[in-house]
């Protein structure tokens, strides 16, 4: 049998321990005065909350429901032909109270012949009438106030730039039109007619 062949020896290097490397150690890791550069550069460990959790701290929402409505989810409920307040029981399967503010009831009047329509809903006495005491009448800016202040209403709109105003107030459910009927956001089964429901 032929031997087999041996590869190069290759002389192993010795580490030697300089001055320097022992003063930096000291430096780093037994000086406790020194911060924890690894520990920095690690990322915080922040719990993440689902957003529907927000809703278990919230016992102002439960049936009757106050629904906060804005101008252009009477619009936009009059194109779709609905009614408001059949059409919010039908989603929220409970009693629901449609809310306008003083503030939406004068938008809707500057906005002219036109909407007479949704003022003359508006105008409905099944609404409850809010009343502002704040000075201007920009709708968005009162109905985002308010939710704020009180967050035991749902806010009823169609307003890109106003759901996402409402959206960093936890605790406020949204209700939009989609599909030619209303659906509710952020809105946990637990409030819904009062109880759980079992979805099959």
């Amino acid at each position: 049998m032929g031997k087999a062949k041996k590869g190069p020896k290759f002389a192993v290097r010795k580490k030697i321990i300089t001055s320097k490397a022992i003063k930096s150690y000291k430096e780093e890791v037994l000086n406790p005065e020194k911060k924890d550069i690894v520990k920095e550069k690690l990322p915080r460990n922040i719990p993440s909350h689902s957003s529907a959790l927000f809703f278990q701290y919230n016992t102002a929402l439960g049936p009757p429901y106050r629904v906060l409505v804005d101008t252009n989810f009477i619009n936009f409920s009059i194109q779709n032909k609905l009614d408001l307040e059949k059409g919010m029981m039908d989603c929220l399967y409970a009693k629901c109270t449609p809310c306008i503010t003083d503030c939406v009831m004068a938008e809707l009047e500057k906005l002219g012949q036109k909407y007479r329509v949704a003022l003359r809903i508006a105008k409905d006495p099944r609404f409850e009438r809010i009343l502002c005491t704040h000075k201007g009448t920009y709708a968005d800016d009162c109905l985002v106030e308010r939710v704020t202040q009180h967050k035991c209403y749902i806010v009823a709109t169609c307003d890109r730039d106003l759901k996402r105003r409402i959206r960093k107030i936890p605790g406020v459910p949204i209700m939009y039109i989609t599909k030619h009927r209303y659906s509710i956001e952020r809105l946990p089964e637990a409030t819904m007619g009062g109880g759980s429901h079992e979805w099959k």
